[in-house]
């Protein structure tokens, strides 16, 4: 079994998440009392938020590969990077370390294109859906074209992950307002939706919704665990 090294703490509510479905993932394939051979790096989440909203970017960049190094030392033999947003930096990572990057995006691609989609909503950070580091590498690497919502749609994700879903915060409410944007998108032709950042899947399931939801932080973490037993 490899070990696999975390980078998490963005925020520590996705990472529990992380590490429990990795930790049963392993359970379940290997039976008995099994469990992952895993490094977690954890960063203070509210250092690297105000470098977000400060758009702080090579700043982040030096922390998020600090952080890769030091699990590359300790003996990891791959990264798995528990948030979407600080993809944005996986090229840096990947320049800066001799071991892989197990990349969100390309993880998250397989399955949509498993299911012969081609279109896909994409909810989460206004950095997330407004930049293009998600969106250029699932059209170029995948062919899958995505659509975002509107300004107004996107403001109101990015207020609801920042002030509730990092602090553990679920509302009825919120929840509502990601079910309105979701039909949005599917009816401006999307066929599925994106969940683009790890602390949505706590707030949207498919006991809210019908469309077909692709949950980065559980597909990421699962596919860690087929590469970790390889």
């Amino acid at each position: 079994m490899k070990t696999i090294g975390l980078i998490g703490g963005m925020s520590w509510e996705s990472s529990a998440l992380y590490y429990q479905i990795i930790n049963r993932g392993i359970q379940e394939k290997l039976g008995g009392v099994h469990s992952a051979k895993s490094l977690l790096y954890s960063v203070d989440f509210d250092e690297i938020a105000i470098l977000q909203k400060e758009e702080k970017w090579d700043k982040l960049g030096e922390l998020m590969v600090e952080a890769a190094q030091k699990l590359e030392k300790a003996g990891a033999d791959f990264i798995v990077l528990c948030t979407n947003t600080m993809h944005k930096l996986s090229d840096e990572i990947e320049k800066n370390v001799s071991i892989p990057l197990l990349h969100i995006v390309d993880t998250a691609a397989e399955e949509i294109v498993k299911d012969g989609i081609k279109k896909i909503g994409l909810l989460g950070t206004s950095f997330t859906m407004e930049q293009a580091f998600f969106k250029d590498r699932l059209l170029h690497n995948h062919k899958i074209e995505t659509i975002i919502p509107n300004e107004k749609q996107r403001a109101n994700i990015h207020q609801i992950i920042y002030g509730e879903l990092v602090k553990g915060i679920i509302s009825n409410d919120s929840r509502n307002i990601f079910l309105e944007i979701i039909t949005d998108l599917v009816d401006q032709g999307a066929e599925g939706i994106i969940l683009g950042c790890t602390e949505i899947e706590l707030l949207v399931t498919n006991e809210f919704t019908n469309a077909k939801l692709f949950k980065t932080a559980e597909i990421h973490a699962k596919k860690a665990v087929e590469f970790a037993l390889k």
